[in-house]
């Protein structure tokens, strides 16, 4: 799968395949899920039994005192998920419209907004809308190192290269998804007699 080679933050094979394994286990404890669902801060998923039980599936790794901000990030945007959609990257599912659309999912006001995420709550905030906006069919490992990336950058700052920073990927996923569509539109306004 061609977006698994793009994942520079979640890039361990082990970690993908138990991530997508514990999301499907949120499908048989259902509760779990829900306690997940209804975090009002990434700090407030700490304090569930469902996150002991994302750790305890997880390797040991995103457990480290320095990786559990990041990990409950992760724990609490992917159990929203209600599909894995794998076919594109999360930014370009925020770009395409909904079936027979015009406009992209996410506005790029409110993409530019969820780019400028000052702090882990405002970044939680606007992804859970982002994911509720793409009706949770989200592609889970793009989504989950997006996650991390950002955590990563928000802690350490950001890549010198900017071809390294999560905005700049974001963005060019988006507007060449945006170009695309715009460039197939005109074609086919200029093939009408």
């Amino acid at each position: 799968m061609e977006q698994k080679l793009k994942n520079r933050f979640l890039n361990d094979p082990s970690d993908c395949e138990q991530l997508l394994a514990w999301w499907k286990w949120l499908d048989d404890n259902r509760g779990d899920r829900a306690r997940l669902r209804r975090v009002e801060s990434p700090d407030d998923v700490l304090l569930t039994g469902a996150f002991s039980r994302f750790l305890s599936e997880m390797p040991e790794k995103w457990s480290e005192s320095r990786q559990l901000s990041s990990s409950a990030l992760v724990a609490a945007i992917v159990a929203q998920v209600r599909t894995n959609n794998e076919v594109s990257s999360f930014a370009v599912q925020l770009a395409t419209p909904k079936d027979g659309g015009d406009k992209p999912r996410m506005s790029e006001l409110r993409f530019q907004q969820l780019q400028k995420s000052h702090d882990p709550a405002e970044f939680f905030r606007r992804l859970l809308r982002a994911v509720r906006m793409l009706d949770g069919n989200v592609n889970i490992l793009s989504l989950a190192n997006d996650v991390l990336h950002w955590m990563n950058e928000y802690r350490k700052g950001v890549d010198r290269n900017p071809k390294n920073r999560l905005t700049f990927c974001w963005a060019n996923d988006y507007y060449l998804t945006l170009l695309k569509k715009q460039s197939k539109a005109e074609n086919k306004g200029g093939n009408t007699p």
